[in-house]
């Protein structure tokens, strides 16, 4: 992995650029498709969010985390100094257990109903915040892409699930889903802008630390009451091999 600002410049991928300044546009694109593709289907064919999820959430957080460990931890830890990296490690663990506290956890697949004519402002606020966050190494890192895009599915069918079912108008509910799905692309943006070049061994960090949290809750809480199911066992260790093999 080559690391550093300047030095992640060289990472391309097979795609178009935007010609303003190096920004290729595939960590732009495909996030927010993966938002609305699957919010699409769920619309299209109304199916019950059920258990067959939780396995593909259980494999988007694995997948997640073998990224992280591979591929953002190295660059982290060789473009900084160790103890403030870790710092930061810590401070962005700290920043999505606030986070959770506003979304009740709807970030690794825990979405809880409400009052159904009270729009879920700290839902919104929340969820864009963590998901501006988790696209800011996205323009440096290409493999991290992968691991945001398999996590945004079972997460926008678990939301989408959700919102359907809050009795919400469906513009309300688009609403919320595109501008979900627009605030990864945006943290990509930002993420590359030239004036963040120097507190980018800052934020790489922080973003490790969401994400870790993220991840390791999906796997904490994959199984029902802690039991062993083989299949969830599988899909986490499908998970970890294709993240470490990126």
């Amino acid at each position: 992995m080559v690391s550093g600002y300047r030095t992640a410049k060289i990472h391309y991928f097979y795609g178009p650029k935007i010609c303003l300044y190096p920004v290729t546009l595939w960590p732009i694109l495909l996030p927010a498709l993966a938002v609305l593709l699957s919010f699409t289907w769920l619309v299209c064919y109304r199916r019950q969010i059920n258990r067959r999820y939780s396995l593909l959430l259980a494999f988007s957080g694995a997948f997640l985390l073998s990224v992280t460990l591979f591929e953002l931890l190295p660059e982290a830890y060789s473009s900084g100094n160790p103890e403030q990296t870790g710092l930061w490690i810590a401070l962005g663990i700290l920043l999505q257990i606030f986070l959770e506290s506003l979304s009740k956890g709807a970030e690794h697949g825990h979405v809880h109903h409400g009052n159904g004519t009270t729009f879920p402002w700290l839902l919104f606020a929340s969820l864009s915040l963590h998901a501006l966050t988790e696209g800011i190494p996205l323009q440096h890192t290409p493999d991290f892409m992968w691991g945001i895009v398999v996590h945004k599915i079972p997460v926008s069918l678990i939301i989408g699930g959700f919102l359907l079912q809050s009795g919400r108008s469906m513009g309300a509910i688009w609403g919320f889903m595109v501008f979900f799905a627009l605030m990864t692309p945006a943290g990509a943006w930002i993420g590359s802008r030239p004036a963040l070049e120097a507190v980018y061994a800052y934020l790489l960090p922080l973003v490790i630390g969401v994400v870790l949290h993220v991840s390791t809750i999906i796997l904490f809480e994959s199984s029902e009451g802690h039991a062993f199911n083989l299949r969830k066992i599988g899909a986490i260790v499908l998970g970890m091999a294709l993240g470490f093999l990126l």
